[in-house]
């Protein structure tokens, strides 16, 4: 583990070495939110009705401020495409001679960045939620706060399983650009970050919850939020560890079959 200890903190001095521009990136992600609770206000007093999806306006707030921390965690910017690039222009060939499994380096760099992006989004989000507090739940108890976070963390594995995954492709196809796209469109529609699933129709929802989107960024939210008991909650963690499972599963599986038929060109 001493190596992949190494890889964290090389990637984490990295992050931090562009630090300015990192915060204003980070910064600038916060501008939309004043956007979307306008979005959810007008949406509300143009239907005329108290509540959408089982939601009143400040439920729907909350939800939409809480799916931002969220989100942070399952989403994975420039992985698929990172591991595609690296395919294409012989770049991997530099991990298969070195003692390191290549996805245990992503993951390692991966966290990194997650560590910097939230140390950097700190004060916005205080700023951000200390202004909207009047749309906030209370504190949720320490059952509820453990359950959350440990659902966010299988939402971070989720995440970077299915984008690392989704990289694997490019063993087999020259560009991943279009599965990633396809990706995130269903992604961005299907896993509530765009409005609750409870505004779809019965019968697509019970579609949706057979895939791993909802279980990224929905499910995790309304836990926070208290609108799962217990039990609910720990089924929904156990099918998050289920997801992960199958699908490093499937990478291990693609990456094996991927790496024969590697020619290592350029680089």
């Amino acid at each position: 583990m001493g190596k992949y200890w190494s890889v964290f903190r090389i990637a984490l001095a990295d992050r931090l070495v562009y630090r300015g521009d990192f915060f204003l990136s980070t910064f600038l992600h916060f501008v939309p939110i004043v956007t979307t609770i306008l979005l959810w206000d007008a949406i509300f007093k143009g239907s005329g009705k108290a509540t959408l999806g089982g939601m009143h306006y400040t439920e729907m707030v909350s939800y939409y401020l809480l799916v931002m921390i969220t989100r942070v965690f399952g989403s994975m910017p420039r992985l698929a495409s990172g591991i595609g690039l690296d395919v294409r222009d012989g770049g991997l060939r530099k991990y298969l001679l070195q003692p390191i499994d290549y996805v245990g380096y992503l993951l390692a760099w991966r966290v990194a960045h997650k560590i910097v992006f939230m140390m950097m989004a700190t004060g916005p989000y205080v700023i951000v939620f200390w202004v909207c507090r009047g749309f906030l739940p209370g504190w949720p108890g320490l059952t509820t706060l453990g359950l959350y976070v440990t659902s966010l963390v299988l939402a971070f594995l989720l995440g970077f399983s299915i984008n690392c995954l989704i990289g694997m492709f490019s063993f087999w196809f020259l560009e991943v650009a279009s599965f990633l796209h396809l990706f995130m469109t269903v992604q961005y529609f299907l896993s509530g970050h765009m409005f609750p699933l409870s505004m779809l129709p019965d019968s697509v929802r019970q579609v949706v919850v057979w895939l791993p989107f909802a279980y990224e960024t929905y499910y995790p939210t309304l836990i926070f939020l208290k609108q799962l008991s217990v039990g609910e909650s720990l089924r929904i963690i156990a099918v998050q560890a289920t997801w992960v499972a199958l699908i490093w599963a499937g990478i291990r599986l693609a990456w094996s079959r991927g790496v024969r038929r590697y020619a290592a060109y350029g680089g």
